[in-house]
Parts: C-alpha cells; sequence; structure tokens
C-alpha cells in the first residue's frame, strides 16, 4: 500500500501560474502530493479561480481585516493550520509571514525568489542581476525563515543573461525555470522526505 500523498496549502497574491503547474503536476498520482487548500491575501485573483476551478478549497485573509499585521499572522496561520499540511508553499506570495506561522510551520514552509540567493534579495532580483552585469542569474528555492529571501536553500537553477535582455525577458525566462525548479522539488520533497540541517537541506529524509 502507497503512502498518502502529501498535503501542500499552496498562498497566492495573483495569477496562479505556479500554482496551475502544481496543480497539473499532482493530477498525476505518482507524483506525491496533492493541493489540499489555496490561500491568499486578496480576493477575486485568478489564482483562486485556478484553485476553484480545480476543485480545490480557497480561503482569503486580508491584512486589512485584521487588527494588527500580528492578528493576521495568525488569522493566516490558523487558516492554513486548518488543512494540516504536511508543506506549505508561497507561489508568488506577496506578503512576509510573521513569528506565530513560522513558529507552526517553519522548516516547512518554501518560497521561491528569481535570483540565486544570497545575491539580488527582495522584490527586484531580475533587475538588479541585470544592472549589475552579471552573466548567470537564475531562481532559489528556499526554506522561510524571519529574513527576506534568507533562508536555508532546497534547490537552486541558473538562467544565462543575454546580452539583449531587458527586465521583462530576463524574468520571464527566470520564471519559467522557476516553475519548473519547484515542480521538481516540491514532488521530491513529498516523495523522498527532507531535511533541515542548520544552512543545509537535505532530500531524501
Amino acid at each position: 500500500m502507497s503512502a498518502a500523498p502529501a498535503r501542500l496549502v499552496v498562498l497566492v497574491s495573483g495569477s496562479g501560474t505556479n500554482l496551475q503547474a502544481l496543480l497539473d503536476a499532482c493530477a498525476d498520482s505518482t507524483y506525491g502530493a496533492r493541493v489540499a487548500a489555496v490561500g491568499a491575501d486578496r480576493g477575486d485573483i485568478e489564482g483562486l479561480a485556478r484553485a476553484e476551478r480545480a476543485g480545490v478549497p480557497t480561503f482569503v485573509a486580508r491584512v486589512p481585516d485584521y487588527t494588527s499585521r500580528d492578528h493576521w499572522d495568525r488569522a493566516l496561520t490558523d487558516k492554513v493550520a486548518a488543512f494540516e499540511p504536511d508543506l506549505v508553499v508561497l507561489a508568488g506570495f506577496m506578503k512576509l509571514v510573521g513569528s506565530a506561522f513560522l513558529e507552526r510551520f517553519g522548516g516547512r514552509t518554501v518560497n521561491t525568489h528569481p535570483a540565486l540567493s544570497p545575491s539580488f534579495p527582495g522584490m527586484h532580483g531580475p533587475r538588479d542581476a541585470l544592472e549589475y552585469g552579471v552573466k548567470v542569474t537564475g531562481a532559489t528555492l528556499f526554506v522561510v525563515d524571519s529574513g527576506v529571501d534568507t533562508g536555508a536553500i532546497v534547490a537552486q537553477t541558473a538562467v544565462p543573461v543575454e546580452d539583449d535582455d531587458t527586465v521583462e525577458s530576463l524574468h520571464e525566462r527566470i520564471k519559467a525555470a522557476e516553475r519548473t525548479m519547484l515542480v521538481d522539488t516540491v514532488g521530491r520533497m513529498a516523495r523522498e522526505g527532507f531535511k533541515v540541517e542548520g544552512r543545509r537541506v537535505r532530500l531524501g529524509g
């Protein structure tokens, strides 16, 4: 008897293209995971619509609906916890989670960044890489901690910078590589398990 698929809760803020890639992957029973729920920090976005079309439960936790950022963080934590995730995936989720969330889900929440960490953290990774003149950039999958794009690295993928790249063309290629890395690595984490040991993340339990 095979093990039950790992339960994913995916958090989104926008169009949900990475979410769609995960939903598509989870349709294959050999992938080893299923999306148990999709949450968002705002309503009426395509990411939630994608989940609803796939028959996946959704929830929304908007920061302005709570008395403080800490209150929002606790509420988000409770909403995620209700679906008993094995892994939480931030897929274009544009809010930083706080201490309550990390206390509950630290070590099993992952996020992507469109650069090769620790280079070019923050909101403008592709632009910063292009302006710096690097010849290779890429995307990073990391375990979320209390910093900004500072968590232990799970996987990275390289993307060459072309001489005629704009920020937009570079970012599009990074996003394509990021999507493949995310799906492949989350699948391995689900099937094989993983351990976080300081700065090192080891797949395969």
